[in-house]
């Protein structure tokens, strides 16, 4: 008999939590903590999210996605989840740019930065402090005509170099484009800028087994490969409970970490909604997408030291247009030493690059494999470089696309980076239609990666609180 993955669910909570982002687990916890009965849904056999890892044979583990977030991820996970967790954030100081323009390496900070595009950049020190005060002093409610490209002109008109190395990062981080409200380059990059670029030291698994934890001594009910079909609404449009395997709970509040058009449209449905939202929810913009090649050093072989991240391109200017193609010429490599994941002694190289979904969706099965051990084969030709040997020391290689993660993460298109900034708005305004349904994830691009994900789940988190108090 199939497992009952439900078995012993109560009929009824204050909170339904749909997926396991880290911010549906943050909103989560911080509910549970604060009394209230919360159950925990999600459709996969493990949670994170994005946010998340998986395993191979001979003992080789890889963490999903380029995991970099600012410093006050130390701070968030401190306040909201543990010390413990807080502990074992790190900084990566060797972040490295080869490219046909510049070839250096940076702490990543904004004192570091400021002496590379002043001596290397020949900058006048008068506008790098400028741009630094500018992008620090920008928050969401400025004005959001101005482009990022019209804030680069600003301060450094003609100079795609300058513009290579401020934006190149920033749009692996969280598919930002020169065309994006410069308020949420700003916020973001300020973000960075603020004490360098950090991770989670011993990898995701230990992570998300800590989160878990936590969660489990707050009392949140956790349920894996359980899958909600449906947001239950009333007539007078309040949230009653979901349909979930084919099971209803009920439920007064519901917290969807799910893609938002997919909460909108395919969960909770349009025909719940005010007209006019259901347009501006229709003009939301999916961000990109990504795609990845997971590579492994066969036990005992290594290499030497490459840096923690590589920002690598053969592209002339920073293109977005070529950093998206199928034909890659642009990607970032993060480098996995046995220091990275302490315990565990295996070099793992995972590249990524942006990608949009549409150029993957419509392949052929046969096609789609070809693309995706030719993308394998290039990244292996282009990683020769750094680390000279690694077709004889390779043990493992495989590739994810946008399909890959549309399939594990039911992101509509494989949304690696949730939604543009039009997104945030929307997102907000859910508990305004139907009164106990909220949205938290990685909209806006602002509320994108980690640390937003995570702040997000606070900000909603403490308006389900308020509503169940009232």
């Amino acid at each position: 008999m199939a497992k009952d993955f439900l078995k012993d669910t109560q009929d009824q909570y204050d909170v339904i939590v749909i997926g396991s982002g880290l911010a549906g687990l943050t909103s989560a916890n911080i509910l549970a903590r604060a009394g209230r009965s919360v159950l925990l849904l999600e459709h996969h056999y493990q949670l994170g999210g994005m946010a998340t890892w998986f395993k191979r044979q001979n003992g080789h583990i890889f963490d999903i996605s380029l995991h970099g977030f600012p410093i006050g991820m130390i701070k968030s996970c401190r306040k909201y989840w543990t010390q413990e967790i807080a502990d074992s954030i790190v900084q990566l100081k060797h972040i490295r740019f080869e490219n046909p323009q510049f070839s250096l390496e940076t702490s990543f900070d904004r004192e570091d930065f400021t002496r590379i595009i002043t001596e290397k950049f020949q900058v006048p020190m008068e506008t790098v402090q400028r741009f630094f005060d500018t992008a620090r002093g920008m928050n969401f409610f400025d004005d959001q005509a101005k482009t990022t490209r019209e804030l680069f002109q600003e301060f450094f008109p003609g100079r795609d170099d300058v513009v290579r190395l401020l934006m190149e990062p920033i749009t692996y981080a969280n598919g930002s484009t020169l065309e994006d409200p410069a308020i949420t380059y700003g916020i973001v990059f300020s973000n960075f800028m603020s004490k360098g670029v950090y991770t989670f030291q011993g990898g995701t698994d230990k992570l998300v087994a800590q989160m878990k934890a936590e969660m489990e001594k707050n009392g949140v009910d956790i349920r894996i490969r359980s899958e909600v079909q449906k947001i239950e609404i009333s007539p007078d449009r309040r949230v009653t409970g979901v349909v979930v395997n084919g099971k209803r709970i009920g439920c007064r509040s519901i917290i969807s970490n799910a893609n938002l058009k997919q909460t909108i449209f395919n969960l909770a449905g349009p025909e719940n909604f005010d007209p006019a939202f259901v347009d501006e929810a229709k003009a939301v913009r999916l961000n990109t997408s990504s795609c990845q090649v997971y590579i492994a050093l066969k036990p005992g072989e290594s290499f030497d030291h490459c840096g923690d991240l590589l920002f690598h391109s053969e592209h002339r200017g920073f293109d977005i247009e070529s950093i998206l193609s199928r034909n890659v010429s642009s990607r970032t490599f993060s480098f996995y030493y046995p220091y990275t994941r302490p315990g565990h002694d295996r070099y793992v190289i995972v590249s990524s690059t942006n990608a949009r979904y549409e150029d993957w969706a419509s392949l052929s099965e046969p096609d789609y494999e070809a693309a995706k051990q030719d993308l394998i084969e290039t990244t292996l030709d282009c990683l020769q470089r750094y680390v000279p040997n690694i077709r004889e020391q390779l043990d493992h290689a495989e590739a994810s696309t946008p399909r890959t993660f549309q399939f594990y993460t039911r992101h509509l298109q494989g949304s690696s980076f949730g939604t543009k900034f039009e997104g945030l708005g929307v997102s907000k305004k859910l508990p305004e239609q139907i009164h106990g349904l909220f949205h938290a994830g990685s909209v806006g691009i602002i509320m994108s990666g980690w640390l937003g994900a995570v702040n997000y789940g606070v900000i909603v988190s403490n308006d389900v609180d308020k509503l169940l108090t009232t």
